[in-house]
């Protein structure tokens, strides 16, 4: 017998200013219902919420609540009286307890008695988050809930959801969220609504087997209507093509990464790094701190950055992320250690202000600005129309002003001027906020071609994992450290570091005093022996994984081969990565006696 919807929507129809948004819409929500709803901005995602939410009101159709059922909505932005107390605002909205209000914001890492002024955007968010949650609704709506919050904030609400007794809706764009979350997708797809009964995880294949089929029937239609539906489509099937070459590459480069980052320890060990300039050199940090008043944010900090790399800078808010950053560009002077930037470096700086767009230009004014049609990127001279098609903007969009564009318009606008600025070096700050998961996609492919070095700040930990050569993580207090891979591998090198220390420690509080030398036990000898073994066979594995994925045809004839074998490489790659860091370890620990 199945669970009675809490909540349904049945045949809705809704239009604004005479252009229709949804057409015999249906759907329910159940208790336990973990639902994802995604698909393109634009396409009526917020406003299905607030339909929901009984915000906006329908055309045609019903909406039904089951008696007693309590909803509460979380929209994408709040603003708070600034001259109230947190707690108390929240209490006079809510009707909570005032001890409950407590709980939820000391949870949150927020002072219940602060006054709501001045306020960060993971603040704000974390405020609205607490007032959501302490209603303690039977269906939570959530409307992009981790823009603003870092990675501790996310992963502290995903426990939350994890455990949450009634059921919620969430949009999202933060891929590792959702696929955490979920157990249900809602599929917004130009007006039809689809539902699949797994979570985000499987979004990817379902998707890409509902394309191919609609795809099939593209020439069944006429011309025009065949265009633009290819216009839709594209890139989307071919992405699984191209992203096991990207995976690839990606790979080289980390294990270069790799090779580079155990020759600095090297050099560090005999006493600097090395004192030319290399060519390939970007910037270099040799022991720099940096404090302000009491609080350390870097100390004793070593990176060399080379040209090629993709630097992923991770921690949570106020562990000074934003102050290593200009240390490594040389905006701040640290106060010990130095910094060097290579020859010929050209710096172009994505922050999340998108100050680079004047709202009075065109889309064509802000991309030529000395006039023309032409706009040069990475070397090569690219149509604007055609540039601008690239990132997903309509012919009658470009000679609009910027100022009439959405959020997320206006981000695609000023990563596509970034991408086009003559640098080798991009710094991006946050360049993930308010895009949708299509043009996540596309700035993942272009960033993956892009030849020059990149730095990013980011709490997108999807887009990490599938962009950076490694991860330089503040851990807070200045301390720092780097690891190979993306945000995945950190996590697991990070937690292999974590019980080696643990180990350790316990080592030296047995240790004789007398004895200052660590002994090499028979099995970590052992290990060390039996560790080259087990690296060549799982590369041996990810190399045969790697040579069926790179087939053409391998998805489209092996579907379910496809998503198991692409599994287990990554589950390989980690192995790996645990791997060689233990014989790193290892060895080093030997050949110190």
């Amino acid at each position: 017998m199945s669970t009675p919807p809490l909540f349904a929507l049945r045949d809705i129809s809704l239009s604004f200013g005479g252009n229709p948004i949804f057409a015999d819409l249906t759907l329910q929500i159940a208790k336990g219902d973990c639902i994802c709803l995604v698909g393109r901005n634009g396409t009526g995602k917020s406003t299905l919420l607030k339909i929901i939410a009984e915000i906006f009101d329908v055309d045609e159709g019903t909406r039904f609540v089951q008696p007693g059922t309590k909803i509460a909505y979380l929209p994408q932005e709040m603003s708070f009286p600034e001259s109230q107390q947190i707690a108390d605002y929240i209490c006079a909205q809510t009707g909570a307890p005032l001890y409950e209000v407590e709980s939820m914001l000391n949870e949150l890492d927020m002072q219940p008695n602060r006054i709501m002024k001045g306020l960060s955007g993971g603040e704000k968010r974390r405020i609205a988050l607490a007032l959501t949650l302490v209603q303690q609704p039977d269906i939570l709506l959530l409307d992009e809930p981790t823009n603003h919050l870092d990675i501790p904030a996310i992963e502290w609400l995903e426990a939350t959801l994890n455990s949450f007794r009634g059921a919620y809706l969430v949009i999202s764009h933060d891929r590792a969220f959702l696929k955490k979350v979920s157990n249900s997708t809602l599929w917004l797809d130009r007006g039809q609504l689809r539902q699949h009964n797994k979570g985000y995880d499987d979004f990817d294949r379902w998707s890409d087997f509902i394309l191919q089929d609609e795809e099939r029937h593209l020439e069944r239609l006429d011309t025009k209507l065949r265009q633009e539906m290819h216009w839709l489509h594209r890139g989307v099937t071919a992405r699984r093509k191209r992203n096991q070459g990207r995976l690839k590459q990606l790979n080289l480069l980390r294990q270069e990464r790799r090779t580079n980052l155990m020759n600095q320890v090297k050099s560090l060990k005999l006493g600097a790094l090395d004192s030319g300039v290399s060519s390939k050199m970007v910037m270099e940090a040799i022991n720099i701190s940096k404090s302000f008043g009491d609080q350390i944010f870097v100390n004793n900090f070593s990176t060399r950055i080379v040209r090629g790399d993709r630097i992923g800078i991770v921690g949570a808010n106020g562990t000074g992320k934003s102050t290593l950053l200009k240390l490594l560009v040389k905006t701040l002077e640290p106060d010990a250690g130095r910094v060097r930037l290579g020859t010929k470096i050209e710096l172009t700086y994505f922050d999340q202000m998108r100050d680079s767009l004047d709202p009075d230009k065109t889309l064509w004014e802000s991309l030529c600005g000395t006039g023309g049609d032409q706009v040069m990127v990475q070397g090569q001279h690219r149509h604007v129309m055609s540039y601008l098609r690239d990132f997903l903007f309509e012919e009658k969009q470009v000679r609009s002003p910027v100022s009439i564009l959405s959020g997320g318009e206006k981000n695609r606008l000023a990563l596509a001027k970034c991408l086009a600025e003559p640098g080798n070096i991009i710094v991006l700050d946050e360049p993930t906020n308010d895009l949708d998961m299509d043009t996540l996609d596309l700035l993942l492919d272009t960033l993956s071609d892009y030849e020059g070095t990149l730095i990013i700040v980011s709490h997108d930990r999807d887009f990490l994992d599938k962009l950076t050569t490694s991860i330089i993580a503040l851990e807070g207090n200045g301390v720092i450290e780097e690891h190979v891979g993306g945000y995945s591998d950190y996590l697991a090198q990070r937690k292999v570091s974590q019980i080696s220390k643990i180990s350790s420690k316990q080592e030296k509080t047995v240790a004789i005093q007398e004895k200052p030398i660590r002994k090499v036990t028979y099995n970590e000898k052992r290990e060390l022996e039996v560790l080259p073994k087990t690296i060549d066979t799982l590369q041996n594995e990810i190399r045969i994984i790697e040579s069926k994925l790179d087939q053409p045809t391998f998805y489209q004839t092996h579907q379910h081969e496809f998503v198991t074998l692409s599994a287990r490489l990554e589950t390989a790659k980690k192995e790996l990565d645990t791997a060689e860091f233990r014989w790193l370890e290892l060895d080093e620990k030997i050949n110190e006696r």
